[in-house]
């Protein structure tokens, strides 16, 4: 079988946005969110898609991707980081944005 030369974790998180809010929630994504998040060390890189073919009546949704060299790097993420991030995104954003999260292995 196929078999990676590296495995790769991709921390995805799938996110609703309020149409009142999307672009200020956008500038925050880019100039705040995604940096913090990088800063944390257990993400090598990042990436910010936009889902098309859905209906975008109340808002646009978005899928923020992660990638973690390891399990053991999304594991401390998780543990250590995230409640802190959800807070603040709580905090921030309120009702007007609805997210959940999914775990993905690159296995090609």
């Amino acid at each position: 079988p196929f078999k990676p030369a590296h495995c790769m974790f991709i921390y995805n998180i799938t996110i609703k946005i309020a149409p009142e809010i999307h672009q200020q929630w956008l500038a925050w994504m880019g100039d705040e969110h995604i940096t913090a998040m990088l800063a944390t060390g257990k993400f090598t890189r990042h990436q910010l898609l936009r889902l098309r073919e859905v209906d975008d009546s109340d808002g646009p949704t978005y899928a923020l991707q992660l990638f973690a060299e390891s399990k053991a790097d999304y594991n401390a993420f998780k543990t250590v980081h995230e409640a802190a991030f959800l807070q603040t995104q709580r905090a921030t954003w309120g009702e007007k944005m609805l997210s959940f999260s999914t775990l993905m292995e690159i296995v090609h």
